[in-house]
């Protein structure tokens, strides 16, 4: 797909961006490919996709508490800013909003540190199913909301 799209998206000003683990399961073709989507895109800021590839939640937490131990910071520095820092995508804001598709009430492993005050809105319509009409049925119940990131109702 990325191979078929990359030129649209550029010329439509897109950021490419990946998230996960870039280790020995992603074939090298697979790094290139990706790592060149990202250098020629790099530059572009009509929005960034942020594609996660070979990504889970908990391995992005524990990778990037393995950078805090070998950068031989102390415990006492860890704080919610250093780990932020360590994490796969720190360019990118957390997210304020999550629709979650296919009737599933589950995070699925997915951005866990970063969907700590994010909404959430459910719907059954299947991903690929997933039109127009249903986001913005997202976004007006998401506007509708007091956003309170992790504050109690006074």
């Amino acid at each position: 797909m990325l191979d078929r799209r990359q030129d649209e998206l550029a010329a439509d000003g897109v950021r490419i961006v990946f998230s996960g683990r870039r280790d020995w399961r992603v074939p090298r073709g697979v790094m290139r490919r990706m790592v060149r989507a990202e250098e020629e895109t790099a530059a572009n800021t009509a929005f960034t996709l942020n594609i996660a590839f070979n990504y889970g939640g908990r391995a992005e937490i524990i990778d990037a508490v393995r950078a805090l131990v070998a950068e031989g910071v102390s415990a006492r520095q860890v704080d919610e800013r250093a780990l932020a820092r360590h994490l796969y995508r720190p360019d990118l804001p957390d997210p304020e909003l999550v629709v979650r598709t296919s009737g599933e009430y589950r995070v699925s492993n997915f951005l866990l540190w970063e969907i700590a005050y994010a909404e959430f809105v459910f719907t059954d319509v299947l991903w690929p199913d997933f039109r127009r009409e249903d986001l913005y049925d997202a976004l007006i119940e998401y506007q509708r909301r007091e956003r309170r990131f992790g504050g109690v109702t006074p």
